[in-house]
């Protein structure tokens, strides 16, 4: 470097300024990212990067050049089948006739029961349009060797009780009315 500038002001130019450089050319389009993308948005960007044959961080300048946005999708219930929302609407007609004929709410009991998993899938991540939503992904089945369940409520005399069940026993009206 040094010897360059010597050589510089040895041939009479004596301008100190840096000279301009060129970025290098692309090595890839932005429409082969965004073909990318659209057909699959929740690839990661080191996914992408090996796609291209370029480095990560490159992909990462890009994205955000093209104004995406990482977005964790977001959990919505179980689908229910068709059987299962026609049964829920039957029960609910049916405690609206039944309530319409004579009150009943005072005398019933309530319970719950909340599941604990021990395996947690991740969600997601997918690079969207900071406008756009991110993607909805039904709850997966968690219904496996690995939960257990805690069961609580009141009764009609207002006592209120809790109880943690063992894996693979189940509730029912026997065993608590």
């Amino acid at each position: 470097m040094l010897r360059a500038v010597i050589e510089k002001f040895q041939k009479g130019d004596f301008d100190v300024r840096n000279e301009e450089r060129c970025r290098p050319g692309k090595k890839f389009e932005d429409a082969e990212l965004q073909a990318l993308l659209k057909e699959d948005d929740g690839h990661t960007q080191e996914h992408l990067a090996e796609q291209l044959n370029v480095d990560q961080s490159t992909v990462s300048r890009c994205l955000k050049a093209m104004g995406k946005i990482i977005k964790v999708g977001r959990w919505v219930p179980h689908e229910l089948t068709d059987r299962q929302q026609e049964n829920r609407k039957i029960v609910c007609e049916m405690l609206i006739v039944r309530y319409k004929r004579k009150s009943y709410l005072h005398r019933i009991g309530t319970d719950d029961e909340k599941w604990i998993y021990f395996e947690n899938p991740k969600r997601n991540r997918s690079y969207v349009d900071p406008e756009k939503p991110s993607k909805s992904i039904a709850r997966p089945n968690h219904f496996g060797p690995r939960q257990c369940c805690v069961f609580s409520g009141f009764r009609r005399d207002q006592s209120i009780f809790y109880e943690l069940l063992k894996p693979g026993e189940t509730v029912n009206t026997d065993r608590y009315m």
